[in-house]
């Protein structure tokens, strides 16, 4: 049975800290909603109603796009091994991009990867966990170095010049706040 939480409390902030990936969700009030899967060791607990994840560049910035247009945000964890359980934090976020005053104080809580454009900084409004039964059991085997290595090959320039060309806009043509 679902079960409503008003904080991160010390049993949540364990179940949160010991998965290996997340999912993001996100929407603007117009067009579609954005999920994404994340992992590399890249979310922090930063508070009991405060989660922020280093976000590294990628193909699109629809989560850039869909805190500019309103700010909604979904977390997801799901237990993939031991008991089974699901969390989702729901709650508004901004984001801090790379470079920014804020993105450097935040920086000090996570291992800056290789590409990370920016800071997703998410108040959390409310959790509610369910029974995760249908959720399959897998075995973790480790992290792709693939984003990475691609980063290292395109430099700061290439990345710079990556996200300029599309990062810019979302799918739908939201601006992402990006220059």
């Amino acid at each position: 049975m679902a079960k409503f939480h008003d904080q991160i409390d010390d049993v949540l902030a364990k179940f949160i800290t010991r998965q290996r990936m997340f999912f993001s969700a996100s929407a603007a009030e117009e067009g579609r909603v954005n999920l994404s899967p994340k992992g590399m060791d890249c979310l922090r607990i930063l508070g009991p109603q405060r989660i922020a994840y280093l976000d590294l560049t990628g193909s699109g910035n629809e989560t850039s796009a869909h805190m500019e247009a309103g700010g909604r945000l979904t977390l997801m964890f799901c237990a993939f091994d031991g008991a089974p359980l699901i969390l989702r934090a729901y709650g508004m976020a901004q984001i801090h991009r790379r470079g920014s005053q804020d993105y450097e104080e935040l920086l000090g809580h996570f291992v800056e990867h290789v590409g990370a454009r920016q800071i997703v900084d998410m108040q959390v409004q409310s959790l509610q966990t369910s029974c995760g039964y249908a959720v399959p059991l897998m075995s973790f085997e480790g992290h792709r170095p693939n984003l990475l290595r691609w980063a290292e090959t395109k430099g700061e320039d290439g990345l710079k010049d990556y996200r300029r060309a599309h990062n810019r806009v979302s799918i739908d043509g939201l601006p992402t706040g990006w220059d």
